[in-house]
């Protein structure tokens, strides 16, 4: 016979005998207690891998010597690491390259978001610092109920904006835009983002800045002489071929209608 979803061992009795609890205080004796609804399942009964799964987790405590440490459910990694806070990565030289910040009217959504913006760091090796909670923006206003008699008759409102400050030092450009993009691509609704990225030259960029232009202006120069019009260079070289043919030549001098 099953009780509890458990199979009892061979030779062991799953009734129990039945007694009259005695209230100490005033002497009386309780109501014994029915076996068949003994809510507590035999020690010594033998449970299957699947009931251990279906077994709540405070039942499967080490205290039981029936249960190893192996039979236990165990969550995934990827789903531990939920629970966790997110883990960062040092920065070396603590060169700044981005400041995003995170502002929404909810602590639970801007909370979330910034929490997922460090795990995505992470991920991409890159060093980041935060979430350092800003100033919050308060505003307010007055509106009139009604108007003319019961215009004094008004109403208050008001709007929290709660900030959040992530910095990323030490990243790669590239990194830092696949970062940016990443988060646009999976943003989380009443969260809105700002983010200042810095990039870093060589000393002496103005000069090969210079050099650039003059070559760019050199490409660009042809293209734009037919600017604003529906006419490309292929269409000016087409035209010039055919005035400089014989047959146009022959034709040039006649007049083109007939009076």
């Amino acid at each position: 016979m099953q009780c509890g979803g458990l199979v009892p061992a061979a030779g062991v009795s799953t009734t129990r005998p039945v007694r009259a609890d005695v209230d100490e205080d005033q002497g009386q004796s309780m109501p014994p207690k029915d076996p068949g609804h003994d809510p507590i399942p035999p020690k010594n009964a033998a449970s299957s891998s699947a009931e251990i799964l279906q077994a709540p987790m405070e039942s499967l405590t080490p205290e039981n010597p029936s249960i190893s440490e192996d039979d236990l459910p165990r969550m995934p990694r990827s789903v531990q690491a939920i629970y966790l806070k997110p883990l960062k990565r040092k920065a070396q030289h603590g060169i700044p390259a981005c400041d995003l910040q995170l502002r929404s009217y909810s602590v639970r959504n801007v909370e979330f978001f910034a929490d997922f913006a460090l795990r995505a760091a992470y991920y991409l090796h890159l060093p980041a610092l935060g979430p350092v909670p800003l100033p919050r923006i308060t505003e307010r206003w007055t509106v009139p109920r009604s108007n003319f008699v019961n215009k004094k008759s008004q109403e208050n409102f008001e709007r929290i904006t709660l900030r959040r400050l992530i910095q990323i030092h030490d990243g790669h450009p590239e990194t830092v835009e696949i970062w940016l993009a990443f988060l646009r691509k999976h943003a989380y609704y009443g969260v809105g983002m700002k983010a200042n990225v810095w990039e870093h030259e060589s000393i002496g960029v103005g000069k090969t800045m210079d050099v650039s232009l003059e070559n760019l202006k050199k490409t660009l120069e042809p293209k734009w002489a037919h600017f604003g019009r529906n006419k490309n260079l292929a269409t000016s070289e087409r035209v010039y071929e055919l005035m400089n043919e014989e047959s146009f030549r022959r034709t040039s001098d006649a007049p083109l209608s007939e009076s």
